[in-house]
């Protein structure tokens, strides 16, 4: 017999309802759709937002996931499935260009890295497998970045005490990681040049689900420091986005993802 909780059963729907939208929602298309109540709606979606699972946009009245709900979906992300069909991906990756690679999924304004393959002969990285950076920051962190709609990037980043400075570069507002992503989404790539680590620069590119929702970054972090040269060569960077790029479209397809209408 099967069991029903209907508190339980309100609140999936009206989760459910959110993830399908591009963006925020007034409160009575949640109602409507959930087929709940206005006042049953309101009352679950207040408790929602103290949860931190929906954020209210009180200047639009309107309601989208917050920042616990991308937790949610960050977790399932960095389990089992999404890490063993990355592992021999990226290291096809690192055979390729030589360089360390890597794979990240966000956590709230973080992003969490889950797979690390180090090149043989590069200097150390401060990225490694359960490390959290500033998505803001990084490379792959502005390639998932970049596909969110922009009410989920304002809910993330509301103000300028939102951003976090490792190095002294960076953006510090909203306004300039709205350029940033802006370039990012023209490009089809992200970039980032000694904003996490001197010396060392990444480039990026994003892994989409079925719905073309940004779940993981794929990127590639190479020396830059003309006073301590590598080993051996770094690849041009036309080589290293296009072979990024490739992994991330692989991923995506190897998830059953499409990539994201622009």
């Amino acid at each position: 017999m099967t069991s029903r909780v209907p508190a339980a059963e309100q609140t999936l729907a009206v989760l459910r309802y959110l993830s399908r939208q591009a963006g925020p929602v007034p409160a009575a298309a949640v109602a409507r759709e959930a087929g709940l109540p206005r006042s049953t709606a309101y009352h679950l979606l207040n408790v929602l937002v103290e949860n931190g699972f929906v954020v209210h946009l009180p200047e639009e009245r309107r309601y989208g996931l917050g920042v616990a709900a991308f937790e949610l979906g960050s977790a399932y992300a960095r389990q089992a499935p999404l890490a063993r069909l990355a592992r021999p991906v990226l290291a096809r990756l690192v055979d390729r260009v030589g360089e360390s690679a890597h794979l990240a999924v966000l956590h709230g304004r973080e992003v969490l890295y889950v797979v690390e393959d180090r090149a043989a002969g590069r200097p150390p990285l401060v990225t490694d497998v359960g490390v959290r950076l500033p998505a803001h920051l990084t490379a792959s962190g502005r390639a998932m970045l970049a596909d969110l709609p922009a009410a989920q990037v304002r809910a993330l980043f509301p103000d300028r005490s939102a951003f976090v400075d490792r190095t002294g570069i960076g953006p510090a507002g909203l306004p300039d990681l709205r350029r940033v992503l802006a370039e990012v989404r023209r490009r089809g790539h992200a970039v980032e040049d000694g904003e996490v680590g001197a010396g060392l620069a990444s480039v990026a590119a994003a892994v989409h689900d079925h719905t073309g929702h940004p779940v993981a970054g794929v990127a590639v972090t190479y020396p830059t420091d003309p006073a301590a040269p590598p080993a051996r060569p770094v690849a041009d960077l036309d080589t290293l986005v296009t072979a990024v790029r490739a992994t991330a479209a692989e991923l995506t397809r190897r998830l059953g993802g499409v990539p994201p209408r622009r």
